[in-house]
């Protein structure tokens, strides 16, 4: 019933989970775990029709009213002492992930610093009831294939750095952060930024890292990073060079382009998520910018205009309207649908490699990120004109 990660293929496990079983095998630095495979999910949902009910909240509490297998608590608690009892990280991996067309990048729930089987098992349903949240339905509107959850449980890395990086040519493309790597994941940050080519050269931009997430016990804290460290880079030139040539072997072995999400815990590097980049960064050598009203990341081609529409939470999405561009400090997973609406975005946090630039691309909107005081300097209606190729804006 539960499946090694080494052992875990895309069939029983889900994208994520394939990708790192196949890495593991090849003996590249994953974290150890196993697999509570679909069969699981697929026996625990079965007859219940999730996708007619109102909310992720109420499908939550309809897989919770069903009986668990009466042999998963026992080799759940087994996986997890040959884990050697430390915290874990519980991740979706779903059937309609990571492929080649769609990322799902941020649009299911994982949940860090997990600790007992107890705990583990307690986070199932709610990693299963994810999979009909709001945001992923909206995501995977035009999926013809019904989606299955499977959840990985892996030895959770205590990061001291963690970030992103993708291997699409020119060079290496590389966002961290301090800390766990949802800050940068999540645009909580505008990361520090580099680029490694093929010849060595590395170009560095210096991110403000306000907060860093770290784990605390049963779960994870935000805390202010200290000032000293704030502008200060987080990753060295020999770091650099080494997670360059990883991502590099990455991507061979994997036959493609990837975007990786890396950790790294005393100067160990570890690979926790490997996927195909779905659609490409805006290209270095683009011609530079005719307006320099306003600056940021260029997180996702193309040039738009329209009216800013401020948006600082949920409460304000039923002002958000087609042709609007969304400014807001960042976008978590539940904006996604916004991404179907709007014309453009731009956020006062993140970095091009952050979910919210992935999801930006892949729905082919303009996109910049980390503009300072986006939200103050900015008001709402205000005509703009938005180039996401080169990270600009003008009034």
């Amino acid at each position: 019933m539960i499946v090694s990660l080494t052992e875990a293929t895309r069939q029983q496990a889900g994208g994520k989970a394939a990708v790192l079983g196949a890495l593991a095998r090849a003996g590249f630095p994953v974290p150890p775990g196993f697999v509570v495979p679909t069969e699981v999910y697929r026996a625990v949902t079965s007859g219940l029709d999730l996708a007619a009910v109102d909310g992720p909240d109420e499908v939550r509490r309809l897989i919770e009213s069903r009986p668990l297998p009466a042999e998963l608590a026992r080799e759940l608690t087994e996986a997890m002492t040959r884990l050697g009892g430390n915290a874990v990280a519980v991740r979706s991996s779903a059937s309609t992930e990571d492929t080649v067309g769609a990322s799902a990048a941020g649009q299911h729930d994982s949940y860090l610093g997990v600790t007992g089987s107890a705990a583990v098992i307690e986070r199932l349903p709610a990693t299963w009831a994810s999979l009909w949240s709001t945001r992923a339905v909206a995501y995977r509107s035009t999926a013809a294939v019904a989606p299955e959850m499977a959840v990985i449980v892996q030895r959770h890395i205590d990061a001291e750095v963690a970030g992103v990086l993708f291997t699409d040519a020119p060079g290496i493309q590389i966002e961290a952060s301090w800390g766990l790597g949802e800050s940068v994941v999540g645009g909580l940050v505008t990361p520090d930024s580099f680029s490694v080519s093929a010849d060595g050269a590395v170009g560095r931009r210096t991110g403000d890292k306000d907060t860093r997430i770290d784990r605390s016990g049963n779960g994870t804290i935000t805390t202010a990073v200290a000032p000293e460290s704030r502008n200060r880079l987080c990753l060295d030139d020999q770091q650099l060079a080494r997670l360059a040539t990883l991502g590099r072997q990455v991507a061979e072995h994997l036959g493609a382009p990837q975007d990786i999400e890396f950790a790294i815990e005393n100067d160990q590097i570890w690979l926790l998520q490997a996927r195909p980049i779905t659609a490409p960064l805006p290209h270095p050598a683009d011609p530079p910018p005719t307006f320099t009203d306003l600056r940021g990341t260029a997180g996702s081609p193309g040039l738009v205009s329209g009216p800013a529409r401020v948006v600082h939470g949920t409460q304000d999405f039923s002002r958000v309207g087609p042709g609007d561009i969304l400014v807001c400090r960042f976008t978590d997973p539940a904006w996604t649908p916004l991404f179907g609406v709007v014309a453009g975005v731009v956020t006062e946090t993140g970095g091009r490699l952050s979910h919210a630039a992935i999801v930006a691309r892949e729905h082919r909107i303009p996109a910049v990120l980390g503009v300072p005081a986006a939200m103050t300097t900015l008001y709402d209606g205000q005509p703009l004109t938005l180039d996401g190729t080169t990270g600009t804006i003008r009034r």
